[in-house]
């Protein structure tokens, strides 16, 4: 956010009037402008469509999508939650939500797919392999994630941990005996929480690899990865829809666990056997449990 703003202040001299007055809209209600088309931000501060993007030229953006999406993302990781929820009110307004909201969705997976980059997801998916140890960490809007991912790898690995307490000194404690034989996997979307880059921090010292599974490289957790899994997500009222994350996850849990071996094939013939007995699924007093 300061970076931005301060970048368009050393600049604001060389500002033509009209780009002035873009400068001064975004300074002052950038939460606001972050939602705009250039047509639209033009027409709020009385510019042309063509000077909005020779703003966004001037900044160094290659083109206006590009400084929309870095106002973007200062307002997910900036605003409280009663402000994000006022900014979506007001984005929304008149629109059909659920067809607004699933469509958002929609076009997170489908930049996802088009981002991600596939060598880290290979990496990433040799070390979770290779690992003698798991850990999933994914604090506040994560742990759902984290918890997901985590349901699904206990089923096929041997030695799984979920790392959810809810101070950073028990997250400390959970994670202290990590060496460079394991590898963590740290689930973080905005509002970034502390506690998983403390954990992330320390890991990285230990020597483990790091998989950041996150919207953005310069995301804090990102900067100590080894293997960097980059998601969309978008601000949704007070909180953010991670549906193309949970669908990256589904991927990672596809990848890493085709082709198992005959062992692994044994514990789910066994993990069935268990679930019957003691009717873990609706159905199963009627199949021989």
């Amino acid at each position: 956010m300061e970076q931005l703003f301060t970048h368009i202040e050393n600049n604001y001299a060389r500002f033509s009037k009209g780009q002035k007055r873009i400068a001064d809209y975004i300074t002052d209600h950038y939460d606001k402008a972050a939602f705009m088309t250039a047509a639209k931000l033009g027409q709020k501060t009385g510019v042309s469509e063509s000077t909005v993007v020779r703003f966004a030229a001037q900044l160094g953006f290659s083109k206006y999508a590009k400084l929309q999406k870095e106002l973007q993302n200062i307002v997910r990781t900036n605003l409280t939650a009663s402000q994000r929820m006022a900014v979506t009110n007001d984005r929304l307004d008149g629109k059909d939500i659920i067809t607004n909201t699933l469509q958002r969705d929609i076009e997170m997976i489908k930049s996802t797919m088009e981002t991600v980059s596939h060598e880290d997801f290979s990496q990433a998916v040799e070390a979770i392999k290779s690992a003698k140890r798991i850990y999933i960490i994914g604090v506040r809007s994560s742990a759902a994630l984290a918890s997901f991912l985590a349901f699904y790898f206990n089923m096929v690995f041997e030695d799984v941990k979920l790392v959810s307490p809810s101070g950073s000194s028990e997250i400390l404690e959970s994670i202290y005996h990590i060496d460079k034989e394991d590898v963590c996997i740290a689930i973080s979307f905005p509002r970034y929480s502390n506690r998983t880059v403390s954990a992330v921090r320390f890991i990285a010292n230990r020597g483990a690899k790091i998989i950041s599974i996150t919207d953005n490289e310069l995301a804090p957790s990102a900067r100590y990865a080894d293997y960097k899994l980059l998601a969309r997500s978008d601000m949704a009222s007070f909180g953010d829809s991670l549906v193309a994350p949970l669908s990256l996850i589904n991927a990672l849990i596809v990848a890493s666990t085709y082709g198992m071996n005959e062992s692994a094939q044994q514990n789910f013939k066994e993990l069935e056997q268990m679930w019957k007995e003691f009717k873990v699924y609706d159905g199963d007093e009627n199949n021989g449990g």
